[in-house]
Order: C-alpha cells, then structure tokens, then sequence
C-alpha cells in the first residue's frame, strides 16, 4: 500500500507539473471566467468543446473496445460529455451540425488513456465554478442551465478521487508514468491550439 501511495503522488504531481503551462493556456484563452462573456462567445466556446470531446472521446472508446476491463475500471462509460456539450449547443440555440474536430493521436493503450482522461476529467473541478459563474451572467438568466462543464454535479469530488485512485493502481501495477505525462501534455497542447479561435473572438 505505501508503495501505491507514493506512485500516485508521483504521477499526479508531474502531471500538474507538465500540463501547468498548457492548462494555464487553455483557461486564458478560453475565458470563460470573464464576466464579459456574451451568449455569442459562450456559443464559440461550446462548438470548439464539442468538436474536440467528439476527438477525445473516439480516440477512448477506441480503446475501451480493445481493453473492457481497464476501460470498467477507470468507469470510462459513465464520463462521456460529447453528448453533454451537444445538448449545452441546442440549449443556446446553436446549429446543429456537427462540429470540426481537431486531429488527436490514437490511444495506444491504458497508459494514453490514462493522459487524455487526466485532462478531461481534470475540468471538471474547475468547471463547477466555470457553472456558477456561468449562472450568474445576465444574458443566462431565465432558466438556462448548461451541463457539460460540471457533469458530475455533486459527485464531482467522488468521480475525480475515484480517477486518481485508478491511476495510482495502474502505474503502481507495471503502468508507464512517462506515458501518461506525455498523452496529458499532447492532449493539453491539442486543445490549446484548438481553442484559438475563441481567444481570437476575446481580442476582437
């Protein structure tokens, strides 16, 4: 057991570490904490999210399909949020086409898997006060309500403690942590770039 504990306090670390300056990037960019932000903007932000779960998700379900069991472990069904972001457009009254979708490598195995979950499941710590804010902004009033930011609702913490208890069983068991690192800072660094156009419509 201290030997799992030190994994995964060795993992969560360097992913925090690695990702920091690609995280800080994606929150500016985005900004979605700005109390600027216009119904137009959020709707912006919303299509570029969905295009790129789209992404993520295909690569994961790719893998799910090849490993069920790590797949079960990890709970991978129960954190899809494409379809989430989806209903988030249609609420906005956004087309419904589907979005473009950024190019992301293919997950190779758990250890990949394990980098692109980081960074999904990551958001949704801050997208609880991404919600709040987001409630409070005039041009959300009258019963607006978005659920692809803060999916898990109250079970948020339990769903994020429940990852790293996956992730530290994994690396503690034979799991590469230099492949998860380098899949959380190539997905990270995907979505950056991705969210461009957002930071684009922020400046103008």
């Amino acid at each position: 057991m201290p030997q799992e504990t030190r994994g995964d306090a060795d993992v969560l670390r360097r992913l925090r570490s690695a990702t920091a300056a690609e995280h800080e990037r994606v929150e500016e960019t985005l900004g979605l904490m700005d109390p600027r932000l216009t119904r137009e903007r959020l709707a912006t932000v919303l299509e570029l999210m969905h295009g790129f779960w789209l992404a993520a998700e295909e690569g994961l379900d790719g893998w799910a399909d090849r490993e069920p069991r790590a797949a079960a472990e990890l709970q991978w069904a129960d954190r899809r949020r494409a379809a989430l972001f989806a209903a988030d457009r249609r609420t906005l009254g956004s087309p419904a086409a589907e979005p473009a979708r950024p190019g992301l490598p293919p997950v190779a195995g758990t250890d990949e898997a394990l980098g692109r979950m980081y960074v999904l499941e990551g958001s949704t710590l801050g997208g609880t006060f991404i919600d709040r804010h987001l409630a409070t902004l005039p041009e959300l009033s009258g019963g607006v309500r978005l659920r692809a930011f803060s999916p898990y609702g109250p079970e948020t913490g339990p769903m994020w403690h429940a990852f790293r208890r996956a992730a530290r069983a994994h690396v503690a068991t034979g799991g590469d942590a230099d492949a998860v690192v380098e899949a959380a800072r190539t997905t990270f660094t995907v979505l950056a770039d991705w969210c461009r156009p957002a930071r684009a419509e922020v400046r103008a």
